[in-house]
């Protein structure tokens, strides 16, 4: 696979994550304490945000490679 095909696969990942995240943001007000539902709720968005850094890093990383001519990992 192309690094501009991987690059354009990895853009619709992360825009369809954002808009998950954004989507559960409008419910979201925290952890609840001793709320099992609060705290599953909590991990979710914080699973959905590390996911969108993930992709972000790696996108950079493959547009770097790409206009610098360098191979990825």
């Amino acid at each position: 696979m192309e690094k501009q095909e991987k690059i354009g696969q990895l853009k619709e990942q992360l825009k369809k994550y954002e808009d998950k995240l954004a989507y559960k943001m409008k419910t979201y007000r925290g952890v609840i304490h001793e709320s099992a539902l609060s705290e599953l709720k909590h991990s979710e968005v914080m699973v959905l945000k590390d996911m969108i850094d993930s992709l972000k890093r790696e996108i950079n990383s493959l547009e770097h490679s790409l206009f610098s001519g360098q191979s990825t990992k």
